[in-house]
């Protein structure tokens, strides 16, 4: 059986989704009762490959919010996650996807040294954050997306902000080593890193993002905007095509100008229905079949039954592991987003 985790994108989309998730008396609840409720099991799950295997699975909702960590809730935040991650483990989930933020808090706050959690000893084996299927949808998107627009990837600067990350890190890889692009630009706020990936490179420049913008014919977004920045539509590039691999999205649906086209990034299509609701919950536009990459790198390990951490740590996604995880979306019936 596979797991995924998730969580909702603001206090205000969880309170509008409270009665899909059955449970309508939250809905007036503050960011504090939030805060303490505890992770619950809200969709059982049918998944049918492409080949006609079945398999079933289980979505954790955390209660996560993003407001905890602006709200500098660090503690609520980690517990989420860990209790998540738990409740999976006891219910018995062989291999669990950490959704959204789930897999930035884990890293980022070194969870892997808390073992156990609620008399539970968690087996992290269990667990995968998604991210080498996500780098490579991002990337099929890219290489398949630029074409279409008229953008010559060997005549083409390539953009990536959160170059650093673990997603962020493996798309530039891939883009380096499979696309033979012309140019590549290194958007991250930690200057050492930076340095670091353009040292393993030995490719790409480093760039701020407002001088990264104006240049790119394609921008990778794999990080979360930085607040009060936006961005000028008559600065970029025509043609232009945005691929936002963010969640929540860092350009919203409203931005629609003529010659730039946004491609909701890490998302794939399955070739059949898949029997569930929470993606009609996250406002998927074909909530039937579309979901997030990291969530079907779950599915996929359960199909290959790889009971593994597929995804586990940063910058430790190789191409070979890529190219594992993209074949076996392919055979299973998943193909990315491109529309």
């Amino acid at each position: 059986m596979f797991g995924l985790i998730g969580h909702l994108t603001s206090l205000q989309h969880a309170r509008k989704a409270c009665a899909d998730m059955g449970f309508e008396e939250f809905s007036e609840q503050g960011l504090d009762f939030w805060c303490s409720a505890p992770p619950r099991i809200i969709d059982d799950i049918k998944v049918v490959s492409a080949t006609g295997q079945e398999i079933e699975g289980r979505y954790v909702e955390s209660f996560f919010l993003p407001e905890m960590l602006a709200a500098k809730r660090i503690k609520a935040a980690t517990r989420k996650v860990l209790n998540a991650m738990a409740h999976a483990q006891k219910n018995g989930v062989d291999i669990t996807a950490l959704g959204g933020f789930s897999s930035i808090i884990f890293e980022n706050f070194k969870l892997e040294q808390i073992k156990r959690v609620r008399n539970l000893d968690l087996d992290f084996r269990k667990f995968t954050t998604g991210n080498t299927h996500t780098a490579y949808v991002i990337c099929k998107q890219v290489e398949e997306a630029a074409p279409k627009l008229g953008i010559d990837l060997a005549k083409a600067t390539v953009a990536v902000c959160g170059a650093t990350g673990d997603i962020g890190s493996a798309v530039c890889r891939w883009l380096t080593a499979r696309t033979g692009i012309k140019e590549l630009l290194l958007v991250a706020r930690n200057q050492e890193r930076l340095n670091n990936l353009q040292e393993e490179l030995k490719f790409g420049q480093v760039k701020t993002l407002e001088d990264a913008l104006p240049e790119a014919d394609v921008v990778v977004w794999v990080a979360s905007m930085p607040k009060g920045v936006e961005v000028e539509p008559d600065s970029l590039k025509q043609p232009c095509l945005m691929v936002d691999g963010g969640y929540p999205k860092n350009i919203d649906v409203t931005f629609d100008f003529p010659g730039v086209t946004v491609l909701k990034g890490g998302i794939v299509e399955h070739t059949l229905d898949i029997d569930w609701r929470i993606m009609h919950i996250v406002n998927m536009d074909v909530p039937g079949r579309q979901l997030f990459a990291c969530f079907a790198e779950s599915m996929l390990l359960e199909f290959e039954k790889l009971h593994t951490n597929f995804s586990w740590g940063r910058n430790q996604i190789t191409l070979e592991k890529m190219d594992l995880i993209g074949e076996a979306s392919r055979r299973h019936g998943f193909r990315p987003l491109l529309t």
